[in-house]
Protein backbone atom coordinates (compact mmCIF):
# COMPACT_ATOMS: atom_id res chain seq x y z
CA UNK A 1 0.00 0.00 0.00
CA UNK A 2 1.39 3.40 -0.96
CA UNK A 3 1.97 6.17 1.54
CA UNK A 4 -0.96 8.17 0.14
CA UNK A 5 -3.34 5.22 0.50
CA UNK A 6 -2.07 4.56 4.02
CA UNK A 7 -2.70 8.18 5.01
CA UNK A 8 -6.17 8.12 3.44
CA UNK A 9 -6.96 4.90 5.26
CA UNK A 10 -5.84 6.41 8.56
CA UNK A 11 -8.00 9.50 8.11
CA UNK A 12 -11.05 7.54 6.90
CA UNK A 13 -10.76 5.00 9.68
CA UNK A 14 -10.26 7.70 12.30
CA UNK A 15 -13.36 9.56 11.10
CA UNK A 16 -15.52 6.45 11.05
CA UNK A 17 -14.20 5.03 14.32
CA UNK A 18 -15.01 8.36 15.96
CA UNK A 19 -18.55 8.26 14.58
CA UNK A 20 -21.58 7.20 16.54
CA UNK A 21 -24.56 5.24 15.20
CA UNK A 22 -25.85 8.35 13.42
CA UNK A 23 -22.57 8.75 11.56
CA UNK A 24 -21.75 12.01 13.36
CA UNK A 25 -18.40 12.29 15.14
CA UNK A 26 -18.55 11.79 18.89
CA UNK A 27 -16.54 13.66 21.49
CA UNK A 28 -14.31 12.30 24.22
CA UNK A 29 -16.22 13.77 27.14
CA UNK A 30 -16.05 12.20 30.60
CA UNK A 31 -18.58 9.75 31.97
CA UNK A 32 -19.21 7.56 35.00
CA UNK A 33 -19.28 3.79 34.99
CA UNK A 34 -22.86 3.68 33.80
CA UNK A 35 -22.92 5.36 30.69
CA UNK A 36 -23.75 3.80 27.62
CA UNK A 37 -21.08 1.04 27.69
CA UNK A 38 -20.83 -1.88 25.29
CA UNK A 39 -21.96 -4.11 28.18
CA UNK A 40 -23.21 -3.43 31.68
CA UNK A 41 -20.49 -2.51 34.21
CA UNK A 42 -19.46 -5.06 36.81
CA UNK A 43 -19.53 -3.72 40.33
CA UNK A 44 -16.34 -4.33 42.27
CA UNK A 45 -16.20 -5.03 46.00
CA UNK A 46 -16.40 -2.10 48.39
CA UNK A 47 -18.33 0.33 46.20
CA UNK A 48 -19.41 3.52 47.91
CA UNK A 49 -20.50 7.02 46.99
CA UNK A 50 -18.37 10.12 47.55
CA UNK A 51 -20.58 13.04 46.66
CA UNK A 52 -21.40 12.53 43.00
CA UNK A 53 -18.34 10.31 42.53
CA UNK A 54 -18.31 6.52 42.61
CA UNK A 55 -15.41 4.87 44.46
CA UNK A 56 -14.75 1.16 43.92
CA UNK A 57 -12.16 -1.00 45.65
CA UNK A 58 -11.17 -3.33 42.82
CA UNK A 59 -8.10 -4.88 44.48
CA UNK A 60 -6.68 -4.64 48.01
CA UNK A 61 -5.28 -1.09 48.26
CA UNK A 62 -6.36 -0.29 44.71
CA UNK A 63 -9.36 1.88 43.87
CA UNK A 64 -11.23 3.30 40.89
CA UNK A 65 -12.91 6.72 41.06
CA UNK A 66 -15.59 7.36 38.43
CA UNK A 67 -17.70 10.44 37.74
CA UNK A 68 -14.93 13.05 37.54
CA UNK A 69 -14.33 12.83 33.80
CA UNK A 70 -11.97 10.05 32.74
CA UNK A 71 -11.61 7.18 35.20
CA UNK A 72 -9.10 7.78 38.01
CA UNK A 73 -7.06 4.88 39.41
CA UNK A 74 -5.65 5.10 42.93
CA UNK A 75 -3.01 2.85 44.53
CA UNK A 76 -2.38 3.34 48.25
CA UNK A 77 0.27 2.06 50.66
CA UNK A 78 3.02 2.99 53.12
CA UNK A 79 4.92 5.02 50.54
CA UNK A 80 1.91 7.21 49.80
CA UNK A 81 -0.67 7.43 47.05
CA UNK A 82 -0.12 6.93 43.32
CA UNK A 83 -2.88 8.29 41.07
CA UNK A 84 -3.36 7.62 37.36
CA UNK A 85 -5.23 10.51 35.74
CA UNK A 86 -6.80 13.40 37.64
CA UNK A 87 -10.20 13.93 36.04
CA UNK A 88 -11.74 17.27 35.15
CA UNK A 89 -10.69 20.50 36.86
CA UNK A 90 -14.24 21.13 38.10
CA UNK A 91 -14.24 17.85 40.06
CA UNK A 92 -10.72 18.12 41.49
CA UNK A 93 -11.70 19.14 45.03
CA UNK A 94 -14.14 16.22 45.28
CA UNK A 95 -11.47 13.84 43.98
CA UNK A 96 -8.94 15.09 46.55
CA UNK A 97 -11.53 14.59 49.31
CA UNK A 98 -12.28 11.06 48.08
CA UNK A 99 -8.58 10.15 48.00
CA UNK A 100 -8.05 11.47 51.52
CA UNK A 101 -10.79 9.11 52.71
CA UNK A 102 -8.89 6.20 51.16
CA UNK A 103 -5.51 6.94 52.76
CA UNK A 104 -3.98 9.41 55.24
CA UNK A 105 -0.72 9.26 53.28
CA UNK A 106 0.17 12.06 50.83
CA UNK A 107 -0.27 11.80 47.08
CA UNK A 108 3.20 11.14 45.65
CA UNK A 109 2.58 10.78 41.94
CA UNK A 110 -0.05 11.70 39.37
CA UNK A 111 0.54 9.74 36.15
CA UNK A 112 -1.17 11.13 33.04
CA UNK A 113 -2.37 8.60 30.47
CA UNK A 114 -2.83 11.37 27.87
CA UNK A 115 -3.23 15.15 27.57
CA UNK A 116 -7.05 15.08 27.40
CA UNK A 117 -8.65 17.70 29.66
CA UNK A 118 -10.94 15.15 31.33
CA UNK A 119 -7.82 13.22 32.40
CA UNK A 120 -5.41 16.07 33.31
CA UNK A 121 -7.74 18.90 34.35
CA UNK A 122 -7.34 18.06 38.03
CA UNK A 123 -3.54 17.78 37.89
CA UNK A 124 -2.76 21.02 39.69
CA UNK A 125 -5.21 20.50 42.57
CA UNK A 126 -4.14 16.89 43.16
CA UNK A 127 -0.47 17.83 42.94
CA UNK A 128 -0.84 20.66 45.46
CA UNK A 129 -2.71 18.29 47.80
CA UNK A 130 0.29 15.93 47.79
CA UNK A 131 4.00 15.91 48.54
CA UNK A 132 6.74 14.82 46.19
CA UNK A 133 9.28 12.15 47.12
CA UNK A 134 12.36 13.75 45.60
CA UNK A 135 11.79 16.32 42.84
CA UNK A 136 14.23 19.19 43.33
CA UNK A 137 13.10 22.82 43.68
CA UNK A 138 13.00 24.79 40.46
CA UNK A 139 11.50 22.01 38.34
CA UNK A 140 8.45 22.89 36.26
CA UNK A 141 5.40 23.36 38.46
CA UNK A 142 7.24 22.44 41.70
CA UNK A 143 7.52 24.78 44.66
CA UNK A 144 8.85 24.51 48.18
CA UNK A 145 11.96 22.97 49.73
CA UNK A 146 13.52 19.63 48.87
CA UNK A 147 11.09 16.84 49.87
CA UNK A 148 8.57 19.56 50.64
CA UNK A 149 7.26 20.26 47.15
CA UNK A 150 3.99 19.23 45.58
CA UNK A 151 3.34 15.75 44.20
CA UNK A 152 5.16 14.87 40.99
CA UNK A 153 3.21 14.69 37.72
CA UNK A 154 4.58 12.05 35.35
CA UNK A 155 3.77 11.65 31.66
CA UNK A 156 5.15 10.97 28.22
CA UNK A 157 7.03 13.95 26.78
CA UNK A 158 4.27 14.62 24.25
CA UNK A 159 1.77 15.32 27.04
CA UNK A 160 3.91 18.21 28.32
CA UNK A 161 4.19 19.51 24.76
CA UNK A 162 0.39 19.48 24.37
CA UNK A 163 -0.28 21.13 27.74
CA UNK A 164 2.37 23.86 27.50
CA UNK A 165 3.12 26.36 24.74
CA UNK A 166 6.14 28.07 23.14
CA UNK A 167 7.29 31.36 24.66
CA UNK A 168 4.87 34.16 23.85
CA UNK A 169 1.91 31.84 23.29
CA UNK A 170 -0.87 30.93 25.71
CA UNK A 171 -0.78 27.39 27.10
CA UNK A 172 -3.95 25.32 27.32
CA UNK A 173 -3.30 24.53 31.00
CA UNK A 174 -1.76 26.47 33.92
CA UNK A 175 1.89 25.79 34.75
CA UNK A 176 0.94 23.99 37.96
CA UNK A 177 -0.90 21.35 35.93
CA UNK A 178 2.05 20.56 33.64
CA UNK A 179 3.98 17.31 34.05
CA UNK A 180 7.07 17.74 36.22
CA UNK A 181 8.68 14.47 35.09
CA UNK A 182 8.53 13.29 31.49
CA UNK A 183 10.01 10.43 29.49
CA UNK A 184 10.39 9.71 25.80
CA UNK A 185 11.39 6.05 25.98
CA UNK A 186 9.10 3.07 25.60
CA UNK A 187 9.07 2.35 29.33
CA UNK A 188 9.33 4.24 32.62
CA UNK A 189 9.16 2.28 35.86
CA UNK A 190 9.15 2.72 39.64
CA UNK A 191 8.65 0.59 42.75
CA UNK A 192 6.23 2.03 45.32
CA UNK A 193 3.96 0.50 47.94
CA UNK A 194 5.61 -2.92 47.48
CA UNK A 195 4.65 -2.95 43.83
CA UNK A 196 6.36 -2.58 40.49
CA UNK A 197 4.69 0.08 38.33
CA UNK A 198 5.43 0.27 34.60
CA UNK A 199 4.41 3.25 32.47
CA UNK A 200 4.45 2.16 28.83
CA UNK A 201 4.32 4.87 26.15
CA UNK A 202 2.10 4.09 23.13
CA UNK A 203 3.39 6.61 20.58
CA UNK A 204 0.53 6.81 18.06
CA UNK A 205 -2.70 5.35 19.46
CA UNK A 206 -5.57 7.61 20.63
CA UNK A 207 -2.92 10.39 20.50
CA UNK A 208 0.89 10.48 20.40
CA UNK A 209 1.11 10.91 24.18
CA UNK A 210 -0.83 7.87 25.42
CA UNK A 211 0.59 5.71 28.20
CA UNK A 212 -0.54 2.37 29.62
CA UNK A 213 0.16 1.96 33.35
CA UNK A 214 0.71 -1.60 34.63
CA UNK A 215 0.51 -2.28 38.39
CA UNK A 216 2.21 -5.66 38.53
CA UNK A 217 1.34 -6.95 42.02
CA UNK A 218 -2.25 -5.68 41.87
CA UNK A 219 -2.54 -7.15 38.34
CA UNK A 220 -4.28 -4.03 37.06
CA UNK A 221 -3.59 -2.28 33.76
CA UNK A 222 -4.81 1.29 33.25
CA UNK A 223 -5.54 1.83 29.54
CA UNK A 224 -6.76 5.43 29.45
CA UNK A 225 -8.69 6.39 26.32
CA UNK A 226 -7.00 3.69 24.26
CA UNK A 227 -10.13 1.82 25.38
CA UNK A 228 -13.39 3.75 25.68
CA UNK A 229 -16.37 1.44 26.13
CA UNK A 230 -18.95 4.12 25.27
CA UNK A 231 -18.21 4.10 21.55
CA UNK A 232 -15.54 3.38 18.96
CA UNK A 233 -12.12 4.66 20.05
CA UNK A 234 -11.44 8.32 19.35
CA UNK A 235 -8.33 8.42 17.17
CA UNK A 236 -7.10 12.00 17.17
CA UNK A 237 -5.11 12.30 13.94
CA UNK A 238 -4.38 15.99 14.59
CA UNK A 239 -2.60 15.03 17.83
CA UNK A 240 -0.63 12.14 16.38
CA UNK A 241 -3.13 9.31 16.75
CA UNK A 242 -3.39 6.54 14.16
CA UNK A 243 -5.47 3.45 13.52
CA UNK A 244 -2.42 1.22 13.29
CA UNK A 245 -0.98 2.68 16.50
CA UNK A 246 -4.33 2.12 18.23
CA UNK A 247 -4.30 -1.54 17.21
CA UNK A 248 -0.67 -1.88 18.37
CA UNK A 249 -1.62 -0.42 21.78
CA UNK A 250 -4.59 -2.79 22.05
CA UNK A 251 -2.28 -5.70 21.20
CA UNK A 252 0.01 -4.55 24.04
CA UNK A 253 -2.93 -4.60 26.45
CA UNK A 254 -3.87 -8.12 25.31
CA UNK A 255 -0.26 -9.18 25.84
CA UNK A 256 -0.08 -7.72 29.36
CA UNK A 257 -3.44 -9.03 30.59
CA UNK A 258 -3.94 -12.65 31.67
CA UNK A 259 -7.40 -14.23 31.36
CA UNK A 260 -9.05 -16.48 33.93
CA UNK A 261 -7.58 -19.79 32.73
CA UNK A 262 -7.69 -22.72 33.24
CA UNK A 263 -10.61 -22.12 35.64
CA UNK A 264 -12.71 -20.01 33.30
CA UNK A 265 -15.78 -20.04 35.57
CA UNK A 266 -14.06 -17.67 38.01
CA UNK A 267 -14.39 -13.89 37.81
CA UNK A 268 -10.61 -13.55 37.86
CA UNK A 269 -7.68 -12.45 35.74
CA UNK A 270 -6.06 -9.11 35.01
CA UNK A 271 -8.32 -6.07 35.32
CA UNK A 272 -8.10 -3.44 32.58
CA UNK A 273 -9.27 0.03 33.65
CA UNK A 274 -10.75 1.75 30.61
CA UNK A 275 -10.82 5.50 30.04
CA UNK A 276 -14.61 5.47 30.38
CA UNK A 277 -17.17 2.76 31.02
CA UNK A 278 -16.93 -0.64 32.64
CA UNK A 279 -13.83 -2.55 33.70
CA UNK A 280 -12.50 -4.92 31.04
CA UNK A 281 -10.67 -8.24 31.12
CA UNK A 282 -8.33 -9.66 28.49
CA UNK A 283 -11.14 -11.20 26.44
CA UNK A 284 -12.97 -7.88 26.32
CA UNK A 285 -9.85 -6.08 25.09
CA UNK A 286 -9.24 -8.76 22.45
CA UNK A 287 -12.81 -8.31 21.15
CA UNK A 288 -12.39 -4.52 21.11
CA UNK A 289 -9.11 -4.90 19.18
CA UNK A 290 -10.71 -7.30 16.70
CA UNK A 291 -13.53 -4.82 16.11
CA UNK A 292 -11.08 -2.01 15.31
CA UNK A 293 -9.01 -4.32 13.09
CA UNK A 294 -12.04 -5.47 11.09
CA UNK A 295 -13.13 -1.88 10.45
CA UNK A 296 -9.61 -0.90 9.40
CA UNK A 297 -9.46 -3.82 6.95
CA UNK A 298 -12.88 -2.99 5.49
CA UNK A 299 -11.88 0.63 4.93
CA UNK A 300 -8.54 -0.43 3.47
CA UNK A 301 -10.37 -2.67 1.00
CA UNK A 302 -12.72 0.14 -0.03
CA UNK A 303 -9.82 2.55 -0.56
CA UNK A 304 -8.05 -0.01 -2.75
CA UNK A 305 -11.25 -0.14 -4.81
CA UNK A 306 -10.86 3.61 -5.41
CA UNK A 307 -13.73 4.73 -3.17
CA UNK A 308 -13.79 8.33 -1.92
CA UNK A 309 -14.31 9.22 1.75
CA UNK A 310 -17.95 10.09 0.99
CA UNK A 311 -18.46 6.71 -0.68
CA UNK A 312 -16.81 4.92 2.22
CA UNK A 313 -19.20 6.60 4.66
CA UNK A 314 -22.17 5.45 2.55
CA UNK A 315 -20.79 1.89 2.54
CA UNK A 316 -20.96 1.93 6.40
CA UNK A 317 -17.91 -0.24 7.10
CA UNK A 318 -18.60 -0.03 10.84
CA UNK A 319 -21.99 -1.73 10.47
CA UNK A 320 -22.34 -4.87 12.54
Amino acid sequence: MTSAIRNSAAIAAAWLLCAGPSGMPVTAQGGALGGPPLQQPRQAAGANAAGDLEVLEIRPNFFLIAGAGGHISVQVGDDGVVVVDAGEASKADAVVAAIKKLSPRPIRYIIDSSADSDHVGGNEALSKAGQTLFTAPGSIGVTGNFLGGVASILSAEKVLERMSAPTGQTASFPVGAWPTETFDDERKYMYLNDEGIEVLHQPAAHTDGDSIVFFRRSDVVVAGDIVDTRHFPVIDVARGGSVQGEIAALNKLVELAIPSVPIVSREAGTLVITGHGRIYDQTDVAEYRDMVTIIRDRIDSLIKQGKTLAEIKVAAPTKG
